[in-house]
């Protein structure tokens, strides 16, 4: 995108690794100055360098995004290094163990929706009033197909993942007429850690997906900078599917 977002202030949960640290480096190539969030304090500090190699501007502080005071304060850091915010990429997010319903225990749920769905409120209660002081701005939350269909054995995720769908949608109609616009992006698989198995087993051919691999983080990351674009000014509410065709079978 050049440097589509100069002068812009990007910020990027979960920035420490996979689509994360993908979409910071995009916007930074973009010309954005870029807040990498991590609870990983090692994968951020990494993304910030990857960043300064290409040339770019970015700083890391780290956040849980399930504590509210450490979500406060990675937007305090945002507007006090670089003065402003104009975009946000909520993409924090865990995985858990496959198993059915009834198997899970409460601690386990309690951990999942907090820090994939209660996080994603916590982040756009405290971004959006520094949002609504641009023209335009823009929210990209990481959901999941898991958020539009069922699977089985993940209970817990897409009971999150269907929430920051739902969450997605609500702010979107909320601040519709402010130019704040509040998308999400949908994605399959990905070859990201979050799985984790090795790099080397993602990568095989998958049967599983139609189009036969998984998606590369670079990938969904330029979705969610196309979202996050004038490119896609009319784009409000939106769920953008980026599967390899998983949810048309």
């Amino acid at each position: 995108m050049g440097e589509y977002f100069k002068n812009k202030v990007a910020l990027v949960t979960g920035g420490g690794s996979g689509v994360g640290r993908a979409a910071a480096l995009q916007f930074a190539a973009a010309g954005a100055n870029v807040v990498v969030a991590d609870v990983n304090v090692e994968g951020g500090e990494e993304t910030v360098a990857q960043v300064a190699q290409q040339g770019g501007e970015a700083v890391f502080i780290r956040t849980d995004v399930s504590s509210a005071s450490d979500v406060e304060a990675m937007v305090r850091c945002a507007v006090t290094t670089y003065g402003r915010l104009d975009v946000a990429c909520n993409n924090a997010a865990i995985a858990h163990e496959r198993k059915r319903i009834a198997d899970f225990t409460e601690d386990e749920w309690d951990r999942v929706v907090n820090v994939n769905m209660k996080s994603v409120w916590l982040c756009m209660k405290q971004e959006i009033p520094e949002l609504l002081k641009q023209p335009e701005a823009a929210i990209v939350n990481v959901a999941s197909i898991n958020g539009l269909v069922g699977a089985r054995m993940l209970a817990l995720y897409n009971a999150s993942k269907h929430g920051v769908v739902g969450l997605t949608k609500s702010a979107a109609l909320d601040y519709a007429r402010t130019g704040l616009r509040v998308n999400a992006v949908c994605p399959g698989g990905i070859i990201t850690p979050i799985h984790g198995l090795p790099l080397e087993e993602l990568e095989k051919p998958n049967d599983y997906v139609p189009m036969g691999r998984l998606a590369r983080p670079e990938e969904i990351a330029a979705a969610v900078l196309w979202l996050a674009s004038d490119k896609a000014s009319y784009v409000n509410g939106h769920m953008l599917v980026a599967d390899g065709a998983i949810t048309v079978q």
